[in-house]
């Protein structure tokens, strides 16, 4: 493991690009980045897709044009952020070995000519990327250009997290022996004695798809951990090749918005810092936050909604923790002009761009690097912009950039009291019967979190079995399957003064996610003080009121108090009279998706703790990093706040 030290320091934000020399004539690499370099440019990723143009033939490599564009880069001043290029392998590979192809939950092959079309768990293919990531280490490691790599890129982008034949198949049985032992350990943890599902040969378990109706959900949440620990030891075996050979230089990887098909704590493990690609108008089309209706994503349809952005930026601030790792992240991607990948691409607003960059570095980012140069004139991304149009004219994210003075955004450690929980367990086991089909681990985690961000909160997203000790508000919105540890982790943030609040089906599942034969909160029993009574699928216009003049849609659970005390009750419909919020000393469990509720609750808590919330106006946002306050407005209109006005898209630094 490198020192965190290896990447380029500064004491301010810098700026990079995402360029792509195959893409265009090599007369216009030299004249790219000295324009590059004067306009501020730090930082230029490449070749994260060039596999064909580096090795056209099986073991016929032509580094010719990687070499001269590496040193053009170099002689402008830029350091080069070199990629393997494993997500894209070459038709000549593919076409040598279709066995090293992924299979979709409907048991097809996904064909060549696109990207990402590989098994994690191909042994053929795991061969092949270790060559192709040792030859590109050998050759450009020590370049005095080169300042770190990238692994592959987007790991699980157009769902390819997980493959249901081919390697992915042969190898499942042998994980889940590695893990139970006996097949009767497994098929008591998976209740397979249910609907005759016990299994009494390895061979005979496949992987969980193209059954009859709904797959056993201790089979799945299994999977999907298999597929996840496939694409970590895949990532482990590129860093170690690129620690071997180009030591000194960091390694990094480019995550994605609320992927969710793998354990991202577990696959940035051995990673300097950790990236990710943002696209804020993108991401809204698809995460909108909840109780958002069409009339709010036209709102912030040039900007996107600041708290989808803003917990990615937190998120993955939050993945590399510890003594080894870096203290802050990078965005590789950061949207500049329109994308075309969401189902409506509109263009950004005069502004957007900066207070995209701005909004990163306030939550942490010490780079943030465009997408793309030049907007591609082939292919499948001909709709998506870049810094120069096509016709390699600046577009308008140019000048925002070139009118940017990141001496603005000195650096340093964001520093809060406020935790949000975070588990990717508990996120495929919430979502594998969501028993509501408007309701999702992420829609009730971002309730909590645009709830924290609207009272004026900076906030940690950490894993749930992180040490809690230093915040003094930890909120676990939909943890719905706690261990021990994590039982334990949280017991003693609460011995030590911390306020825990707890959303609905917290607890509910065991690690192999059955309900708890005892009942809702088992790990949590010393903590809660209270037991599951009744739980309440609200269909869309139905909903249930709580004193206080709340009113719950989607979802409500009531609790029969023991220890603890009742603080608001349902009012009316089959939870009349029962508990809707329960609080026991420090600890408070939220039983409905009511925002108001939300908001309610944890403003007290927040209060109890000496945090200070504040109620900001729809679309306004504070953050705080190194000493200053970022305020910005996220709507199309002028916004007075505190005799203040806001004007549209806009940021502005305070101390």
């Amino acid at each position: 493991m490198t020192s965190p030290a290896s990447a380029p320091t500064s004491d301010h934000l810098r700026l990079g690009v995402c360029d792509y020399p195959e893409h265009v004539p090599e007369d216009r690499w030299a004249g790219y980045a000295a324009l590059q370099r004067d306009l501020g440019l730090t930082f230029v990723r490449i070749a994260e897709f060039a596999w064909s143009r580096l090795e056209p033939a099986p073991g016929q490599y032509d580094w010719t044009w990687l070499d001269r564009a590496v040193d053009t880069y170099h002689a402008a001043g830029l350091r080069v952020v070199l990629c393997t290029p494993t997500a894209t392998p070459p038709a000549w590979l593919v076409r040598a070995h279709p066995e090293v192809l992924a299979y979709d939950a409907q048991g097809r092959v996904r064909e060549f000519g696109s990207r990402r079309h590989y098994d994690f768990a191909s042994p053929v293919y795991r061969e092949h990327s270790r060559r192709i990531t040792r030859a590109l280490a050998q050759r450009y490691g020590q370049h005095p250009g080169v300042a770190g790599w990238q692994t592959d890129n987007e790991f699980g982008c157009h769902g390819t997290s997980r493959s249901y034949g081919g390697a992915s198949a042969a190898a499942f049985p042998g994980w889940l022996q590695a893990r139970y032992g006996t097949l009767a350990a497994l098929n008591e943890a998976w209740g397979n004695v249910f609907w005759s599902m016990e299994y009494s040969d390895w061979t005979q378990i496949h992987p969980p798809h193209l059954t009859v109706t709904e797959p056993n959900p201790s089979h799945v949440l299994d999977y999907a951990r298999f597929a996840s620990d496939q694409i970590r030891t895949f990532q482990a075996e590129q860093v170690a090749l690129l620690r071997e050979h180009s030591p000194g230089r960091f390694v990094t990887h480019n995550f994605m918005i609320f992927e969710s098909g793998f354990n991202h704590y577990d696959v940035a493990q051995g990673l300097d810092f950790v990236t990710w690609d943002n696209y804020p108008t993108g991401m809204l089309e698809f995460f909108a936050p909840p109780g958002t209706h069409e009339d709010a994503k036209t709102h912030y349809a040039r900007t996107g909604h600041p708290d989808l952005t803003a917990f990615n930026h937190d998120l993955y601030r939050g993945l590399r923790r510890g003594p080894d790792a870096g203290t802050g992240f990078w965005v590789m991607e950061q949207q500049c002009g329109q994308v075309n990948w969401a189902p409506y691409n509109p263009l950004p607003a005069d502004g957007a761009v900066q207070l995209w960059t701005a909004q990163a570095w306030a939550h942490g980012a010490d780079v943030v690097s465009y997408f793309r140069w030049r907007a591609a004139t082939m292919a499948q991304e001909v709709m998506h912009s870049g810094l120069l149009r096509h016709d390699e004219t600046p577009d308008r994210g140019f000048a925002e950039v070139a009118a940017m003075n990141t001496a603005h955004y000195p650096l340093g450690p964001v520093r809060t009291r406020v935790a949000l929980l975070h588990d990717y367990d508990s996120l495929w086991a919430y979502d594998l019967q969501p028993h509501h089909a408007g309701t999702s681990y992420w829609q009730q985690t971002l309730s909590y979190y645009t709830a924290l961000r609207a009272l004026g909160m900076d906030v940690d997203v950490v894993h749930a079995g992180s040490d809690l000790t230093a915040y003094a508000v930890v909120v676990a919105p939909a943890i719905t399957l706690v261990t021990t540890d994590m039982a334990a982790r949280w017991e003693a943030a609460v011995r030590g003064g911390a306020r825990l609040i707890c959303g609905p089906r917290t607890a509910f599942r065991t690690p192999s996610a059955s309900a708890w034969p005892t009942g809702q909160f088992e790990p949590l029993r010393g903590l809660i003080g209270g037991h599951l009574k009744q739980y309440d699928s609200l269909r869309p216009g139905l909903t249930q009121a709580i004193t206080g003049g709340h009113i719950a849609h989607t979802w409500a659970e009531s609790y029969r108090p023991a220890e603890a005390q009742t603080t608001h009750q349902y009012q009316g419909g089959p939870l009349d009279g029962q508990s809707a919020v329960i609080r026991q000393g420090g600890v408070t469990v939220i039983g409905a998706h009511s925002e108001t509720l939300i908001r309610e609750v944890l403003r007290e808590a927040l209060q109890q703790a000496g945090l200070d919330p504040v109620d900001l106006p729809e679309g306004v946002r504070l953050s705080r990093r190194a000493g200053q306050t970022l305020l910005q407005n996220w709507g199309p209109g002028t916004i007075t706040w505190q005799g203040q006005d806001l004007a549209p898209v806009s940021a502005e630094m305070t101390r």
